[in-house]
C-alpha cells in the first residue's frame, strides 16, 4: 500500500498555485516612484523594522514573499534590518498583545527620527479575529498611533509595497 502512493506522489507534479508575478510595468513604475520619493526624503534607501506584536504569522509569510524573486524588496530602495536603532519604519503585525506592548513601545523609543509606524494586517489595525482576548490590547493604536494602515488578512506583497510606496511619497 505504501509504495504504489509513494510512487505516485512523487511522479505527480505538486498541487500549488501558479506564482503570481508582477506586471514589469508596474514594478517599473513602483520602483522609479520610490526612488524619487525615497532621495527626496532621506537622501537613501528606506530600512524597515518588523516587529511580530502577536500575530498568527499569516502577515508575516506575504512580508517575507517581498524578499523572493517576485517582487524583490531591494529593488525599489527598501530593505529590511535587524535593528529598530537603523529603522526608518517600524512595521508592525497582529493584534498588539499584553506581553507586547512594552516591546513594541521600547522598538519605537530606539528608532531614530523621522519614524513611520505602519500597522500591517487587520489584527494590527483593530485586533482582528483576536478581538476581545482577555491577552489582546486591540491593535497597534493602543500604544502608537500609525502612519499607515495596510488592512487585508493578510495583505498581499503589491497591496504592502503600494502602501509603503504611498508613505513616503505623502511624506516627501
Amino acid at each position: 500500500m505504501l509504495w504504489p502512493r509513494l510512487a505516485r506522489n512523487l511522479l505527480r507534479p505538486p498541487v500549488t498555485d501558479a506564482p503570481v508575478v508582477p506586471l514589469p510595468e508596474v514594478v517599473a513604475a513602483l520602483r522609479e516612484r520610490m526612488e524619487a520619493a525615497s532621495m527626496r526624503r532621506l537622501g537613501r534607501s528606506l530600512a524597515i523594522r518588523q516587529v511580530d506584536a502577536g500575530s498568527c504569522n499569516g502577515c508575516e509569510l506575504e512580508i517575507n514573499a517581498l524578499q523572493n524573486v517576485a517582487h524583490d524588496l531591494e529593488r525599489f530602495g527598501l530593505r529590511f534590518v535587524a535593528s529598530p536603532r537603523h529603522a526608518d519604519v517600524l512595521l508592525v503585525t497582529g493584534p498588539l498583545t499584553r506581553n507586547m506592548a512594552e516591546a513594541l513601545l521600547r522598538a519605537r523609543a530606539a528608532t531614530p527620527e523621522p519614524v513611520w509606524i505602519v500597522a500591517a494586517g487587520d489584527c494590527a489595525v483593530d485586533g482582528g479575529v483576536f478581538k476581545g482576548s482577555y491577552a489582546v490590547l486591540g491593535g497597534v493604536e493602543a500604544v502608537l498611533m500609525p502612519d499607515l494602515i495596510i488592512p487585508g488578512c493578510p495583505p498581499s506583497p503589491t497591496e504592502l509595497l503600494e502602501g509603503l510606496v504611498a508613505l513616503v511619497e505623502a511624506n516627501a
